[in-house]
């Protein structure tokens, strides 16, 4: 069989069974969402103004469907939990497809979800495309629709959701910007010079980082800096495999290190494979020059400086 006929060998095929929700629709979820959506509309939580409107009582917001049915980090990193929808993203990045981007979600709603409402889902696969080139990089359009019913089995909302499983384009990205503002706009424009520096208070000493405009001991907003040393230990440290994101090297060596002055700093580790780092090691100061307008801190272990 083809990798193509393997492919296409999803399209009809349930990969996700209908699988309950770990909750019921519930008010503390619904006032969750709508105080990080501003979405004032008082039939969400006030049961007067839902029933003012014709409903027995408060409802869930309809785009809430698929909140309900969220498996949740610990579920989606037990391996007992695979299944075919693993199948399929395993058999995309056979192909190379390894990243992924959401492009249109369409949801049909059936009627309004309430408390106590324990919704179920189901997925579908309906379609998978041909190759195609984006400017994400070539890949597959994925069509799936997702069936949400109720506890009697009765169908509240459909979804039609449709992703792009590409192969990431291998030329070079620039480096993301950093978020640059009044307050540690220093910091950056001491780097571009390759120099370290910390903040500090001006009336207490305390060295702070990230910067800010307050001193978080005495509160005063009077400060200048110091130079750092250069010298660190690795506090922690992550290695990221993906999402990828062209402008870096992978596997990425994210880290935290105790500065010798006492504060910490999020950067890179360079000089040094995965398997060779240990918390607690002495790190070094180094620089790299990502371009013309970015200079970031990174640190290698020491004995390699």
């Amino acid at each position: 069989m083809t990798y193509e006929d393997r492919l296409q060998a999803f399209v009809g095929r349930t990969i996700t069974p209908r699988t309950p929700g770990q909750d019921p629709v519930n008010i503390p979820m619904i006032r969750h969402w709508v105080e990080a959506m501003g979405d004032p509309n008082p039939i969400y939580l006030a049961d007067d103004a839902a029933k003012a409107t014709g409903r027995p009582g408060v409802v869930a917001p309809a785009s809430m469907a698929q909140a309900w049915t969220m498996r949740g980090y610990a579920a989606s990193m037990d391996p007992a939990g695979a299944g075919p929808a693993q199948d399929l993203t395993a058999l995309l990045a056979e192909g190379g497809y390894t990243s992924v981007v959401a492009t249109d979600s369409d949801f049909d709603f059936v009627r309004e979800l309430r408390p106590g409402d324990h919704v179920s889902a189901e997925e579908v696969v309906e379609s998978i495309s041909p190759e195609k080139t984006t400017a994400l990089g070539a890949g597959r359009f994925v069509t799936s629709m997702r069936t949400y019913r109720d506890a009697d089995s009765e169908v509240v909302a459909t979804q039609r959701w449709r992703i792009l499983r590409f192969r990431p384009k291998q030329a070079t990205a620039p480096r993301p910007r950093p978020a640059i503002n009044l307050d540690n706009q220093f910091w950056f424009e001491a780097a571009n010079a390759h120099r370290l520096v910390i903040q500090r208070c001006a009336d207490c000493a305390t060295l702070r980082h990230p910067p800010g405009p307050c001193c978080p001991h005495c509160q005063s907003f009077a400060w200048d800096t110091v130079e750092a040393s250069g010298r660190a230990t690795l506090h922690s440290f992550v290695v990221a495999h993906h999402p990828k994101h062209p402008a870096f090297d992978y596997p990425l060596l994210i880290a935290v290190v105790d500065l010798a002055e006492g504060t910490r700093l999020v950067t890179n580790l360079v000089g040094v494979d995965a398997a060779d780092v240990a918390i607690g090691m002495p790190l070094v100061l180094d620089w790299l020059d990502a371009d013309a307008d970015l200079t970031l801190p990174v640190f290698r272990p020491a004995q390699e400086r």
